[in-house]
């Protein structure tokens, strides 16, 4: 396969990208770098963009159904990269891993219920449990020598009061920490021991870097599996999340019968015919794509992380272990959080995600997404450096 150029730009504007085109609803000015929500800049693998194209000279666009072959590639998908293998019978399509979180929280607990994530960790989980009227529990991540560890006392005390359900966010967002088979072990065995299900959204699962590795939870236990709802997609590996397509893989038969229950409620029929497309040709032909693009982004995070040692040695980015999204602890430039998106906005013009946004543990810490080509970031660091220095 030809290289890539992940170098070339690619002009956003106008094409209701949230990221770009929304810019002043989003920061309330529209002279920002936006380098905050989470899609890259790049084109998807060929593969995709050929697979839509045939689609639309078709010309016909009625109703659809997920055909076998696209369950096939998403099994055969998780066994290549993953080595976890999933029945066809376990695997439930839905337009997207936030609407899945709301479903398994409606078809596996009740009103009331208590369910559990972590903090800081990505802001719809709190959202979608408070508004299934659920009520939240949270465990904070301690952070240790630069680096997101798991708290497993406080979490196994927050399992004894009653939760029914965890939602685990590994690869984790925003600290880009990959839960090892130990962690995710010990996870997996207090769960069990305190009957808790878990939800497992697993979106940035193919985006990890060497010598790390992914593993999903629900492979490492036969226990395990039969609790756990493990959600991925192609929007976050493939840069596909305008498709709206993702799967939920269900081993235990009586949670996937729940959880297609609620589905049948909300009146989801079937993916729309360019998610079939696109779903189907990313995880058949994307492989080689994905390994250049883990390639760029690994050299990104480097480059961002050499640069604020450099040039702006109070912040302190914590090493990720996979995603394209930067965790920066601003805490030694002394400034609150307002003073930090002010300074941000108003003297580097650039958009970043502020870390209160993701819960308690949040403070002091911004969010920064290095998924896009080296001229945006190298334009983005320069903004950092011009508003803290």
């Amino acid at each position: 396969m030809e290289k890539i150029d992940f170098d070339k730009v690619v002009d956003r504007n106008n094409s209701h990208s949230v990221k770009w085109d929304a810019i002043d609803k989003v920061f309330g000015k529209d002279d920002v770098l936006p380098m905050w929500v989470a899609d890259m800049d790049f084109h998807p693998p060929q593969a995709v963009t050929d697979a839509l194209k045939d689609r639309i000279e078709h010309g016909v666009f009625g109703y659809t159904f997920v055909p076998m072959s696209v369950t096939e590639a998403i099994q055969d998908w998780m066994k290549k990269r993953h080595d976890c293998e999933f029945k066809k019978s376990s695997i439930v399509f839905s337009e997207g891993v936030v609407p899945s979180i709301s479903t398994a929280i409606r078809a596996f607990t009740e009103k009331g219920d208590k369910v559990l994530v972590h903090s800081p960790v990505y802001p719809p989980f709190f959202n979608m449990v408070n508004n299934n009227d659920r009520t939240l529990v949270t465990s904070n991540l301690l952070y240790e020598n630069g680096r997101f560890e798991l708290d497993f006392a406080d979490f196994e005390a927050k399992l004894e009061e009653g939760v029914k359900m965890f939602i685990l966010c590994n690869p984790h967002n925003p600290g880009g920490r990959v839960w090892t088979r130990d962690e995710l072990e010990k996870i997996g065995d207090l769960c069990v021991k305190h009957d808790c299900l878990i939800v497992s959204d697993e979106i940035h699962s193919d985006l990890v870097f060497k010598p790390n590795v992914h593993i999903p939870i629900a492979s490492i236990k036969d226990e395990f599996r039969e609790i756990t709802t493990t959600f991925v997609a192609p929007s976050k590996t493939f840069n596909l999340a305008g498709l709206q397509a993702s799967a939920a893989l269900i081993p235990n038969k009586d949670l996937k019968a729940k959880f297609k229950e609620i589905h049948d409620q909300q009146g989801f029929f079937t993916l729309n015919a360019f998610a079939i497309a696109g779903m189907e040709a990313a995880y058949r032909g994307g492989e080689e794509w994905l390994d250049q693009l883990l390639a760029y982004l690994d050299e990104n995070m480097k480059i961002a992380t050499d640069f604020m040692a450099e040039h702006l040695p109070a912040l302190k980015p914590m090493k990720a272990d996979a995603t394209y999204l930067l965790w920066i602890d601003c805490r030694e430039l002394g400034l609150r959080d307002e003073e930090i998106k002010d300074t941000l906005l108003n003297k580097g013009k650039l958009g970043l995600e502020p870390g209160t946004k993701y819960g308690e543990g949040g403070e002091g810490f911004v969010r920064m997404n290095l998924a896009c080509p080296r001229e945006t970031l190298n334009e983005g660091l320069e903004r950092l450096r011009l508003a803290f220095s």
